[in-house]
Order: structure tokens, then C-alpha cells, then sequence
């Protein structure tokens, strides 16, 4: 659903416009049952090549190892065994969205599907294909982590490899591409003047930076959503809600509310990407003695109570 969102162009426009053929997608294509086995016995015949595996949602290995929790229509083959016949095949696999590349929301809790990611469980390298797994062309899944992502990083990575200009450096070490993950998601966030002087939200809906009181995550997590907004225009910051650093894996388990900013003696255990804890503390006590009363008043209501001053010039 997201990545239909795609525009400027449109997502089957961008695919043409890159050479890009769609063999088959459950929701995008004609094909189904039969047709779509035909498809990969085609494949695994070398009848037809497989430039790009991607995978939508954890791999699910339950019960008890069998995968048939999640068959494949028309097939007695669980899913995950055709996804290992067709990984051998690809010569790139991607992984869409955090449950895909580590496991995500559906490997959460007593898990008892048994989910997992292609080649990550949570932060540990392995996953479902193993850690020494390797597509045709020598790579490593490439982890288009988000929940969901935003279809830019869908695009982008498709086209990259369409262009064939993918390589080990062009992803971290989650195997999320750089394109989006060398970001923050606190860059170009629309409450960075209430961070800067530590005017924070305390009940949803105030305008004030969520970072200290309401969960934010958005000062760690390796994503560009305010420099990049989703459908032009939003991100979850900017709509009031705080980031909760889906791109990361095991996001879904914090230990605490997603709204909820843990602390120790009053300072917020999960502080900013590279800042010591000592600064941190030094900073924020200076920020917040020279808070603008603007920002004070304006951070704490729903909406805003004091313009920025007019200064006029004096002859």
C-alpha cells in the first residue's frame, strides 16, 4: 500500500522508465494460482531470469520447522521453501520492510509462528537464508527496513540495481541502503527549534519536541522522513506522533510504551545518535534556561499561542 504511494512519477510509470519488469506480485499482478506457479518452476528452470527477489513480511518457519503455517496457494510448499529455491536463483535479494529484513512486529512477543528475517533476527546476522548467504551476484539481502517504508526507498533501491550500481558500501551494517539510512529522522523535523532549547511535549498533541516525555526516537533512528516527507508533505513527527525508529530492528519490543520516554535520575536513557550522556545534561540545562518564553508557552499547547516577535528597524 505504501509503495503504490509512490509519485513524481507514479510507481508503474518509475518501473518503466527503468527497465524494471514485474514478474509477479500478489497484489499487483493478473496472475494467480496456477499462473503463478508456472512462473517459478520457470524460474528454477532458468527458463526465466530473476534479476530481484523481494520478500514482503517474516519468513515463517512454524511449527516446529514445517513452514506450513504459511503455505502457498495451489502448492503443498511452505512459503519458505519457495523462497530458498528461489534465493539460490536471484541475482539480488531485497528484503521490504523490517519484518522481512528482522523479523519486525511479526516475530514479536512469544513469537509462535516462529518468524524471522531473510538474513537478520532482530540485530543478530543469520536469519532464515544464514549469515553466509550470498545471491548470484555476490551480495548479501539488501534490507529496505521500515514499517512500512516509505516507496522512495523501494524506487530508488530497484532502480540502483536496474542501473547496476549497487555495491557492499552503498548499505550499513544492517544492510539498510545509505540513501536513507545515513539520515535521522530528527533532521528536518518540524519541532527541531523546541528540541534546541529542550521545550518539550507532555501530553499528545502539544507541540513541543516528544523526545523528552513522549517516546521520540527520532534523534537515533536512521531514517530521512522529514527530509524526505511521505506523500509529499507528512512524517509522523510533523502528524503529532512520535517516531518509534521502525527502521531499526527490534523497534517493536522497547521494554516500555511506544509514548513513553524511559529515564534515569529525570535523563532520557535513549539520548541522540554520537552525544555523550555528560553533554547531554550540560546542553540541556543551558538550553533550558535560555528557552524563549515563545517556545515554553507554544511547546505545552495544541496550538501555537505566540508568533515569533516582529522587530522592526530603528532609523
Amino acid at each position: 500500500m505504501s509503495l503504490l504511494n509512490a509519485e513524481s512519477p507514479d510507481l508503474l510509470t518509475t518501473f518503466e522508465a527503468a527497465g524494471i519488469h514485474l514478474l509477479w506480485h500478489p497484489s499487483l499482478s493478473e496472475e494467480t494460482g496456477s499462473e503463478v506457479v508456472d512462473i517459478f518452476d520457470s524460474i528454477l528452470k532458468g527458463e526465466t531470469q530473476l534479476d530481484v527477489l523481494c520478500l514482503e513480511g517474516s519468513v515463517l518457519r512454524g511449527p516446529n520447522g514445517t513452514g506450513r503455517f504459511h503455505m502457498l496457494g495451489g502448492t503443498d510448499k511452505p512459503m519458505m521453501e519457495w523462497i530458498e529455491l528461489l534465493s539460490k536463483q536471484a541475482q539480488y535479494t531485497v528484503a521490504v520492510g523490517s519484518c522481512a529484513a528482522f523479523g519486525g512486529i511479526s516475530a514479536a512477543g512469544d513469537n509462535i509462528t516462529d518468524a524471522i528475517g531473510l538474513q537478520f533476527e532482530g540485530e543478530v546476522p543469520g536469519g532464515f537464508l544464514g549469515d553466509q548467504y550470498r545471491s548470484l551476484s555476490g551480495h548479501k539481502t539488501i534490507n529496505i527496513s521500515g514499517c512500512p517504508v516509505h516507496p522512495d526507498w523501494v524506487t530508488e533501491t530497484l532502480i540502483s540495481l536496474s542501473l547496476d550500481e549497487h555495491s557492499e558500501e552503498a548499505v550499513d551494517l544492517f544492510g539498510r541502503p545509505r540513501m536513507y539510512a545515513d539520515q535521522l529522522v530528527h533532521h528536518g523535523c518540524s519541532r527541531n527549534e523546541y528540541y534546541e532549547y529542550k521545550a518539550s511535549a507532555e501530553l499528545p498533541g502539544d507541540r513541543g519536541c516528544m523526545m523528552e516525555n513522549m517516546g521520540c526516537l527520532g534523534t537515533q533512528a536512521h531514517a530521512d522522513c522529514n527530509s524526505r516527507p511521505w506523500n509529499g508533505v507528512g512524517s509522523c513527527t510533523k502528524g503529532g506522533y512520535a517516531c518509534i525508529n521502525c527502521t531499526a530492528p527490534e523497534f517493536e519490543e522497547p521494554g516500555h510504551s511506544f509514548t513513553q520516554t524511559p529515564k534515569i535520575a529525570g535523563i532520557p536513557v535513549g539520548l541522540p545518535t554520537d552525544m555523550p550522556k555528560a553533554w547531554f545534561v550540560a546542553l540541556a540545562s543551558l538550553s533550558k534556561a535560555a528557552t524563549p518564553e515563545r517556545l515554553r508557552k507554544n511547546a505545552t499547547s495544541e496550538k501555537l499561542i505566540y508568533p515569533p516577535t516582529i522587530h522592526k528597524r530603528k532609523n
